[in-house]
């Protein structure tokens, strides 16, 4: 057809003398369409019974190259008007697009059990951990919690002048007296 069509034009235009790529054109017909003709005919096949058997159940363990070869020749029989399609082919393609494999499986039976289980064991473990630390630590609160040395901090802010512009009015004292004698061992 194109080379029908550029004889014609070449021929319409008194003028106009063809070059040499458009004599070549018309004279050498491409390589690559002789290949898509032949692919063409070669698609118009249906694919084999045998082939989509039980494709549900053979899917996961088909090789990745076989997976993908027999992907491509349904991809390439879709092409092709879908009344020519046999159902085995149609059902085939469906499964293999929509099927639960993949990305798509179910989760295994039993897969939620676990997962709940785990996570009540870290859970477990996590508090008996925070438990642990905490028996560990002094039952004594550190000495920066006690009032006298909130009262201190204060007197050392307003010495200092912290706030020069109000003034430091206090807030840090906020906790109960500690107990006598508690900044005795102080350098």
């Amino acid at each position: 057809m194109l080379r029908s069509s550029i004889i014609r034009a070449s021929r319409s235009s008194a003028s106009a003398i063809p070059s040499t790529a458009t004599r070549q054109a018309i004279r050498m017909p491409r390589a690559s369409s002789v290949v898509c003709i032949q692919q063409q005919s070669r698609q118009a096949h249906a694919i084999s019974n045998p082939t989509l058997a039980n494709i549900e159940k053979r899917w996961e363990a088909m090789p990745p190259q076989e997976q993908a070869e027999l992907w491509m020749s349904l991809r390439d029989r879709m092409k092709v008007d879908w009344n020519e399609m046999t159902l085995q082919e149609k059902k085939a393609a469906y499964w293999i697009a929509f099927g639960p494999h993949g990305p798509r499986a179910l989760p295994p039976p039993g897969e939620t059990k676990k997962v709940a289980l785990y996570t009540v064991i870290g859970i477990l473990v996590s508090a008996v951990v925070f438990g642990l630390t905490r028996l560990g630590a002094s039952a004594k609160h550190p000495r920066t919690m006690t009032k006298e040395w909130q009262e201190a901090s204060e007197e050392y802010l307003k010495e200092q002048g912290t706030e020069p512009i109000t003034g430091y009015k206090g807030m840090l004292v906020q906790s109960k007296p500690g107990p006598k004698g508690q900044f005795d061992d102080e350098e």
